[in-house]
C-alpha cells in the first residue's frame, strides 16, 4: 500500500484507536465553566496543541527513529505524566493503537511487537506512535503531523459530543487551527526528549478532578 494512502487510513476517524474515549480535559473544563463557548474551546484547543507539541512530540520523534529503544520512552512518559487521569488515558490510548495496529498490519507490526509487545511496558501513546507509524512506513514528519492532527482531532469532536459548538462550527475551528499546528509543529517538532515540558497546568488540574465529576461522557 502508498504510505500516502496509509496516512489516511490512519487518520480516518474510522480508524479504531480509541481516542474518541477521551476528552483531553476538556470534560472537566466544560463542568468547572472554564469552557463555556467557541471562544473558550478555541483557547482551549491551541493549549491542547503546545502540550502535546511539548510532551509529545519528543517522545514521538525519538521512539521513530529508535523503536528499540520504547521501553525507555515508555518509562519516561510515565514518570512525566503525573496525573493520575491522563496517565491512565495515555496508556488506554497506546494500547488500544498498538492492538488495532497489530490486528490489522500483521505483518509490518511484527518486529515491533517483539520489542513492545513482551510485557512489563505501560504503553503510552506517545512514544507507540511513533514506532507504530515507523513500523507502516509513514515518515517522520507525517507521523509529527498525524499525532498533532489526533490531537487537535479528539478534543474538537469532543465539543461536539458536549454540546458545545456544532459540527461546522467545529470545522471552521479546526480551519483556524491551521497556522497553530505548524508553529506547534516548527516550535516542537526538533526537540529531544530532555525537552519535555507541561506547558497547560490549568487544563492539566481540571483533567485530574474528570473521575470526581457527578456525571461523565468520557474517560478522561
Amino acid at each position: 500500500m502508498e504510505t500516502g494512502w496509509r496516512f489516511l487510513q490512519l487518520a480516518d476517524s474510522a480508524f479504531p484507536s480509541g481516542g474518541f474515549a477521551h476528552s483531553a480535559g476538556l470534560e472537566a473544563a466544560v463542568q468547572a465553566r472554564e469552557v463555556t463557548d467557541s471562544a473558550g474551546l478555541g483557547r482551549f484547543a491551541r493549549d491542547a496543541l503546545w502540550q502535546a507539541g511539548h510532551f509529545g512530540l519528543p517522545l514521538v520523534r525519538a521512539a521513530h527513529a529508535d523503536p528499540a529503544a520504547i521501553p525507555a520512552l515508555d518509562a519516561r512518559a510515565d514518570a512525566f505524566l503525573a496525573n493520575h487521569v491522563a496517565n491512565r488515558a495515555s496508556r488506554t490510548q497506546g494500547r488500544a493503537l498498538f492492538a488495532t495496529a497489530a490486528r490489522i498490519f500483521p505483518t509490518e507490526m511484527r518486529p515491533l511487537r517483539a520489542v513492545a509487545g513482551n510485557g512489563g511496558l505501560k504503553l503510552h501513546v506517545a512514544p507507540l506512535s511513533g514506532a507504530v507509524h515507523q513500523a507502516l512506513g509513514l515518515g517522520a514528519e507525517e507521523t509529527l503531523r498525524l499525532f498533532l492532527w489526533t490531537a487537535m482531532r479528539g478534543v474538537l469532536s469532543a465539543a461536539v459530543r458536549l454540546g458545545l459548538v456544532g459540527t461546522h462550527e467545529a470545522q471552521a475551528q479546526q480551519a483556524g487551527l491551521a497556522g497553530a499546528l505548524e508553529e506547534v509543529l516548527a516550535a516542537c517538532g526538533p526537540l529531544g526528549t530532555g525537552s519535555l515540558a507541561q506547558t497547560a497546568p490549568v487544563a492539566d488540574l481540571l483533567s485530574a478532578a474528570h473521575d470526581r465529576l457527578y456525571s461523565r461522557l468520557f474517560q478522561s
